[in-house]
């Protein structure tokens, strides 16, 4: 006599669930980990991840106040102002008057600070290309798209706690 053969039911095509909470824990894990590995490629370079967020936001716009800048950083005018001194110290940025404009000064690049700046980019862009970019380029768009629909929400969100 033969066996019956075992039925395997087939495949779901239903995905499995997936928990936004655990895809969060990732996300924020993977943050800390790409964080500490590129901070220490920054330190390399001699930057830190605040002085490198500085200098590389002046090389998309220079003659930013420290008020704008802190806005583009998400962080407060106290928390810039100290390493704004710091940078102008070291001879990376200047402060430039702001014609009309007494309490406030645009800030820019020194050449030592474009150069430093320049070399951080390339050590960020290395990274990159050593991890995100390694992805099919069709995965790297599918999350671009995630990402920017995530940001909105969260937006959106940040505008219903303040309402």
């Amino acid at each position: 006599m033969s066996r019956p053969q075992a039925i395997t039911p087939p495949p779901s095509s239903e995905p499995e669930p997936v928990d936004p909470l655990r895809v969060w824990f990732r996300f924020i894990r993977l943050n800390r980990w790409v964080s500490a590995a590129v901070g220490a490629e920054l330190r390399e370079v001699g930057l830190s991840i605040p002085q490198f967020d500085v200098l590389s936001t002046l090389t998309e716009r220079e003659g930013l106040t420290q008020q704008e800048l802190a806005a583009r950083l998400y962080v407060t005018k106290g928390n810039v102002s100290g390493l704004i001194d710091r940078l102008v110290e070291a001879g990376l940025v200047e402060r430039r008057a702001i014609p009309g404009d007494r309490r406030s000064h645009a800030l820019h690049l020194t050449p030592a600070g474009a150069a430093l700046a320049s070399r951080g980019i390339a050590a960020q862009e290395a990274y990159v290309a050593r991890t995100l970019g390694r992805l099919d380029p069709g995965d790297i768009a599918a999350f671009e798209r995630l990402v920017l629909k995530w940001r909105a929400l969260a937006r959106e969100d940040a505008g219903l706690q303040r309402g």
